[in-house]
């Protein structure tokens, strides 16, 4: 919405917006008499969500990625949709701010332009704001992996995200990563501790079959009963260590979805049923195809952009937002008795430079980071690349960090999880153990040397990519493809398991099906011994002192490919 100049401050002067944006930044970047994030007045609910902020109290550069294939039922349709083709089918290339958040299209020199994103100390100020404003219509909702992917979440057992949820009041909570810290912490962390409702209707007890948590809760809402159900991920104990949660059985338990939504239905008369996921967007999409009765599902897990219009499905709105806090989604709602009247949706950037930090919670941040200072900001390294991970594929941190692995460990090829979190760092910007721990905060970091023939090789590499790239999204495990340092190969997403790796190398000579390779890895599934990541690449980087990456190893896609809307620089990979 555009004011003019002299309503814009009316505007501010009412609602207290007067110290809500940084000094100096409506002029800088924005334009004088912008202020992206006045919403009118609609309905009588307020959902926000954020989700996957992966522990990022701090603001962090973020890029899209520009690998994000989809295939089968997804194929050319949201969120499997990368650079141009995602600024065409929301319709937000203009202004520049929208390239900037929407999509990787010429991140260095906009990331220059319009900052960092994220921090929990800005995102607390918009959601302030719209307290103030809506009062007591609003609900905060959290879609999950919130506690993992920083060195001061790690260090601290995931306690001081708890601090910044209970301070930035969120009312309802799901987890994934949250159980890596193992099943006490957990369970310590959300009886003892953390103040919003810790949902999950997909995970029971191994041996009594009883659900674990909480599988629902209603709240009252403007006169409304508001049902807001949990999903877990459903497969943590698969894309996780096993036994971080022995006792505790997982997964997506889609009769047992329609059972809470008809229970909340018919035994509570609930207005309106909201699903707090973390299943992934296709995930969700396939449920709300299976399950009548939901309204909207709020979710999480796969970092998509699925905004500034949600997806639907039957009468089911669906939208995943995003990752690293860059993201607060807002639905207003007009909720009458046993149905949704109408909506209105709203994609909020949290640009930093352009939001104040709240005071509150930047006293937290920096009280909870203080006795951690020295450590985080150790110098390693200048990068002269650009570094992200996210992409389907090896993102160029991540290569640094196969190469890393190789010549550490003397090792003719390496691995490395496709995690999808990890935030970027900008060319010339000097690489902290932070930042390390920003790619490896993990609690079973273990580097690990294994000897692998060429099929084996072959067949780890085809079984991650069935997690990926399975038609059908109940068989999509979760994560980006595995990342290969000296491994090249030629790839076709659209065939079937053992069929999708094919003229597989090791240093550019054909692999052997029987010939052993030593390769190096990191964070294996059982217990092993071994020095952690952060380790063997801060050793690397500081004998480097200066990083780049001229070539990823990327692999070669299937021609077919040149025309699929997931990529947007098919030259990348000799399409």
């Amino acid at each position: 919405m555009n004011l003019g100049r002299r309503d814009f401050l009316q505007l501010m002067g009412i609602a207290g917006a007067a110290s809500f944006f940084s000094p100096g930044a409506a002029q800088s970047a924005w334009g004088a008499d912008a202020d992206p994030y006045e919403i009118s007045d609609y309905g009588n609910v307020t959902l926000l969500h954020m989700t996957d902020s992966h522990a990022q109290l701090l603001p962090v550069w973020w890029r899209e990625p520009d690998t994000n294939i989809g295939i089968g039922p997804v194929l050319n349709q949201t969120p499997h949709l990368c650079g141009k083709w995602m600024l065409d089918y929301y319709g937000v290339a203009t202004p520049a701010s929208n390239e900037y958040a929407y999509s990787c299209l010429d991140y260095d020199t906009l990331a220059h332009k319009y900052g960092k994103i994220g921090g929990y100390a800005h995102i607390a100020s918009l959601v302030k704001r719209y307290r103030a404003q809506r009062g007591d219509k609003v609900l905060m909702l959290d879609g999950g992996d919130s506690w993992q992917g920083s060195a001061t979440s790690l260090w601290t057992k995931g306690a001081d995200m708890v601090g910044a949820q209970n301070l930035l009041g969120v009312d309802d909570f799901v987890g994934h990563w949250e159980f890596t810290y193992g099943q006490d912490q957990v369970e310590h962390l959300i009886k003892t501790e953390l103040k919003a409702n810790f949902l999950a209707q997909n995970i029971f007890s191994n041996t009594w079959q009883e659900l674990v948590f909480k599988p629902y809760h209603i709240h009252e809402v403007s006169g409304r009963k508001i049902a807001v159900i949990g999903q877990a991920f459903p497969f943590t104990p698969i894309a996780n260590p096993r036994h971080f949660m022995p006792d505790w059985g997982f997964g997506i338990h889609t009769e047992h979805m329609q059972k809470m939504v008809t229970e909340c239905r018919e035994q509570h008369h609930v207005d309106l049923v909201v699903v707090l996921s973390h299943n992934g967007a296709d995930v969700d999409k396939k449920m709300s195809s299976l399950v009548n009765g939901i309204d909207i599902i709020l979710g999480g897990h796969t970092h998509d952009i699925m905004g500034p219009k949600p997806f639907m499905v039957n009468k089911t709105l669906i939208i995943n937002t995003s990752t690293n806090g860059k993201i607060l989604a807002r639905f207003d709602l007009d909720v009458g008795k046993g149905k949704l009247n109408g909506w209105r949706f709203h994609y909020l950037p949290v640009f930093s430079n352009l939001i104040k930090e709240d005071a509150e919670m930047s006293a937290y941040i920096q009280k909870v980071r203080a006795p951690y200072k020295d450590k985080l900001a150790q110098p390693l390294a200048i990068t002269e690349s650009l570094l992200y991970r996210r992409d389907n594929f090896n993102g160029t941190f991540d290569q640094l960090i196969c190469n890393a692995l190789c010549e550490e460990m003397d090792c003719e090829a390496s691995f490395s999880p496709g995690f999808r979190w990890g935030y970027c760092k900008l060319p010339g910007e000097t690489i902290t153990m932070e930042d390390v721990m920003g790619q490896t905060a993990i609690t079973y970091p273990q580097v690990t040397v294994n000897t692998y023939t060429g099929e084996e090789i072959k067949n780890i590499m085809e079984q991650v990519a069935d997690n990926i790239f399975n038609p059908n999204p109940y068989y999509q495990q979760g994560g980006d493809m595995i990342r290969v340092g000296n491994i090249q190969y030629d790839f076709d997403p659209d065939e079937k398991i053992y069929h999708r790796c094919s003229n597989m190398r090791v240093g550019g000579k054909s692999i052997s099906p029987t010939k052993k390779y030593k390769v190096a890895g990191w964070a294996a599934m059982k217990p092993v011994e071994g020095k952690p990541i952060w380790e063997v690449f801060a050793h690397w980087l500081q004998s480097k002192k200066q990083v780049r990456v001229d070539k990823l190893d990327l692999p070669v896609l299937n021609k077919d490919m040149a025309s699929n809307h997931g990529i947007a620089f098919p030259k990348s990979y000799d399409l």
